[in-house]
């Protein structure tokens, strides 16, 4: 089973290709994205997008994440990616994405976690979805809080990204919450 389309108004949330592996390498690779994350490489090595997305379709099919490209609906142009890593024993999901320095600022990223949370819990029946961020990254929680994720907490360097401990910022939602929600 492939991973599914989502769209929005702007946006197309489909598979990765190959093809789209040495803009991931761009996008992803820029230094300001690197020091955002937990898991992308700066210098982001030649020939691991496409490393990356070749592992996407299995890990979908064994119902262990689901990664999708955020692209432009007018013209396929490649802006980041959003994944949801599942844990089905207990009906939840953790959220994570990136976007590329461009398309920082201009609302594509709450768009796309907008339509993965509709997915998780309107298709795949979960009770929960969590999302961490970096303190230094306050807008990956601006965009948390405004698909209606509420602030659960700071687990006090609980990640270690080289050579640092890292404080991962918390949130949560509830499908009892976002059913209550205006769509």
């Amino acid at each position: 089973m492939p991973i599914p389309t989502l769209s929005t108004e702007q946006l197309i949330l489909r598979a990765f290709t190959a093809a789209d592996g040495s803009e991931v390498e761009r996008l992803a690779g820029a230094a300001e994205v690197a020091e955002t994350t937990l898991n992308i490489p700066h210098p982001y090595p030649s020939g691991g997008g496409i490393a990356w997305i070749a592992g996407h379709a299995e890990t979908f099919e064994l119902g262990i994440r689901a990664t999708w490209a955020i692209t432009l609906a007018a013209d396929d142009q490649l802006l980041g990616g959003i994944t949801a890593n599942f844990n089905q024993q207990h009906m939840r999901a953790e959220l994570g994405y990136w976007v590329g320095v461009p398309y920082w600022g201009q609302g594509y990223t709450t768009a796309a976690a907008r339509a993965v949370l509709r997915y998780c819990f309107s298709e795949c029946r979960l009770n929960r979805v969590v999302a961490h961020h970096l303190p230094r990254n306050p807008a990956s929680g601006r965009v948390m809080q405004k698909i209606g994720m509420r602030y659960e907490g700071t687990l006090r360097q609980h990640m270690r990204k080289g050579e640092a401990f890292e404080d991962l910022v918390a949130y949560g939602i509830l499908l009892s919450e976002w059913r209550e929600m205006p769509r």
